[in-house]
């Protein structure tokens, strides 16, 4: 796997983003046409200097692009909701992420682009030495009885 996000990112110009008018300085990471998305996309940038510790040690990840200063994993739209994602990591809702020149790495197997957020954030916040933190949603924690 880590042989497959070498070579790609050293090799072949695949998936590259295009700069999108409606959002100055940013691109959006495109997908490839053949995943469905139908969760919606947003994307979790961390220091490329992790990169390959989090994508050995995921149970799965789906679509990831990188450049020379981050890596970029795509998830379902709404995966900041109660997270309180480390510092060091960015979350860019729609995947619109800053206009560098990040490209595909590393496509999944399944017919899906997304990484499971649950564990890209506990791994985030092990690599990045922080401990794990959820916010508080405001919702009950449970149903009133009648």
């Amino acid at each position: 796997m880590l042989k497959k996000a070498l070579s790609q990112l050293f090799g072949a110009r695949v998936g590259r983003p295009q700069e999108d008018v409606g959002v100055p300085g940013r691109v959006r990471l495109p997908l490839p046409p053949a995943l469905s998305a139908s969760l919606g996309c947003d994307a979790v940038g961390v220091p490329a200097r992790y990169g390959f510790r989090l994508m050995s040690h995921l149970p799965r990840a789906g679509c990831v692009f990188a450049d020379a200063d981050r890596w970029w994993w795509i998830v379902p739209s709404g995966s900041d909701l109660d997270l309180d994602w480390p510092e060091q990591a960015s979350y860019a809702t729609g995947a619109y992420v800053p206009a560098g020149r990040p490209r595909l790495i590393h496509a999944p197997d399944s017919r899906t682009p997304y990484t499971p957020p649950i564990p890209l954030f506990l791994m985030v916040c092990q690599v990045t030495g922080v401990t794990p933190s959820w916010a508080p949603s405001g919702r009950p924690d449970a149903v009133p009885a009648p």
